[in-house]
């Protein structure tokens, strides 16, 4: 007896050219079929995630040009020499410090220097506090606001006999909030310039 081939030959084993087209035909209609036959929405709730805040919209600091300030000019009117902002009490809003003279035609008019903040509803800028006032015969040199802190160099006279034009006291001094009020600290003693 002859043996015979465990698996008989297969016609379909040898691939022809219509076995390609068939194929190709067979993976044409799945993507069509796919495509008509689309999945519906999905429905499932997505988990709150974090909330975001907006932040407020930020506060212009008060303007000296539009504040009265407590200084009797007469009719040469005022002069702000300097000014500078930022949130001197904590409550997120800034304050506006102004360093204010009369414009006097000659010398040197003393400085005052007025903490300023925006009354509620008006919107006028008001005085809430004098730092350094202009009876003390001081001029404001190298003036700043930073970190809360109000920074100044005074220069003043260490009697009335000094006139006006030289002043021969120099001091360094900052003022910051506290406990409801603006408390000064500068060095023990003067320096005379």
């Amino acid at each position: 007896m002859q043996s015979s081939s465990a698996v008989p030959e297969l016609a379909h084993t040898r691939t022809r050219p219509i076995h390609w087209v068939a194929t190709a035909m067979a993976v044409a209609g799945v993507v069509a079929l796919s495509s008509v036959l689309q999945p519906d929405a999905a429905t499932a709730a997505q988990a709150p995630g974090p909330q975001t805040k907006s932040a407020p919209a930020p506060v212009a600091p008060p303007d000296p040009a539009a504040a009265e300030f407590p200084l009797a000019c007469g009719t040469v009117g005022l002069v702000v020499k300097k000014e500078a902002s930022g949130d001197l009490d904590g409550d997120g809003r800034p304050e506006t410090v102004a360093v204010v003279h009369c414009d006097a035609p000659m010398g040197t008019p003393p400085d005052g220097v007025y903490v300023l903040t925006g009354a509620a509803g008006s919107g006028a800028p008001r005085v809430v506090a004098t730092l350094v006032d202009p009876e003390d015969r001081t001029n404001v040199e190298d003036f700043a606001v930073r970190d809360g802190d109000v920074t100044a160099t005074l220069l003043g006279y260490s009697s009335d006999a000094v006139p006006s034009c030289c002043p021969d006291v120099r001091e360094d001094v900052k003022w910051r909030w506290e406990n409801g009020a603006f408390v000064r600290s500068a060095p023990s003693d003067a320096k005379r310039v």
